[in-house]
């Protein structure tokens, strides 16, 4: 089994969510981070906060449940995504809400069924061109 190349000294966050594989660049972390989206032990955090081992980390993205995740392992280095996913814990709420908004997404409304109407017929059309030829305004 592969085994990730730890640290024993603090690690900055955006290194770390680099190193975890949760964004595909330090940049777009940075950027995430900016836009408070991730908190540190229910804090507001910078790029360059230490993350510690038992740190809460929560991820939040736009029409994502939160995910939350409690930190394993720290590394300064991205490695391979098995390695990767030894750096950190996911909890039992997060992982209940992340399978809770996918089972919804799954069973949510065909887009295709909400039309009401399909294409206009060529009677519908007619009568749109009749009230468009006939709505000029009078200036």
């Amino acid at each position: 089994m592969l085994e990730p190349k730890l640290c024993e000294h603090p690690v900055r966050l955006d290194k770390w969510l680099w190193a975890a594989r949760f964004f595909k660049t330090r940049a777009l972390a940075v950027e995430a981070i900016g836009k408070h989206r991730v908190d540190v032990n229910d804090q507001p955090a910078k790029p360059s906060r230490d993350v510690r081992l038992g740190d809460r980390v929560t991820l939040r993205e736009p029409g994502l449940p939160a995910r939350i995740i409690v930190v394993r392992g720290l590394s300064e280095i991205r490695g391979p995504a098995p390695i990767a996913q030894q750096l950190y814990e996911d909890t039992a709420d997060s992982l209940h809400a992340r399978e809770t908004a996918r089972e919804q997404r799954r069973q949510g409304i065909e887009p295709a069924q909400a039309i009401e109407h399909g294409r206009p017929t060529k009677r519908d059309r007619r009568q749109l061109a009749d009230w468009q030829r006939w709505s000029v305004s009078l200036d």
